[in-house]
């Protein structure tokens, strides 16, 4: 398995908010953890709120925990709501379900690591993780 490096890491996050930006998003928070959920690095907008970083680390952390995309806990809680209970517990609420965390893929298909983004739609956050793991050259996946 390859490593995320902290090069790799910084242009997820450079090609996330660019991403955001030229799509006239709200303005963006980033997050990349490596495989291990540690934090990489977080790129925080100009205007991005006060929560944003703890968003974004909550989404990404929790693709790792769960080798799921944010997206795929969300709808794993809308489904099973006492697992989702449990696993808010187990997670110390670090766990953010819905859309904008998504698991990285080196070339293998090892992951290396999580995306999470904030600050817009979810959809709109998931939109510009892809687009900053792909500009890396790495594979995004939930």
């Amino acid at each position: 398995m390859a490593s995320l490096t902290l090069e790799l890491s910084v242009t997820i996050a450079r090609a996330t908010l660019e991403k955001g930006r030229e799509a006239g998003f709200k303005p963006l928070t980033v997050a990349v953890l490596d495989a291990a959920g540690v934090i990489k690095v977080v790129h925080r907008d100009d205007g991005s709120s006060l929560l944003r970083p703890d968003i974004a680390v909550g989404k990404a952390w929790g693709a790792l925990g769960m080798g799921l995309s944010s997206r795929a806990i969300g709808e794993l809680a809308a489904e099973r709501p006492q697992f989702a209970a449990s696993l808010a517990v187990l997670a110390e609420g670090r766990v953010v379900p819905v859309a904008g965390g998504v698991l990285i893929r080196d070339d293998t298909g090892d992951v290396v690591g999580a995306v999470g983004v904030t600050g817009d739609t979810s959809d709109n956050d998931e939109e510009c993780a892809l687009h900053g793991i792909e500009a890396a050259g790495l594979q995004g996946a939930g």
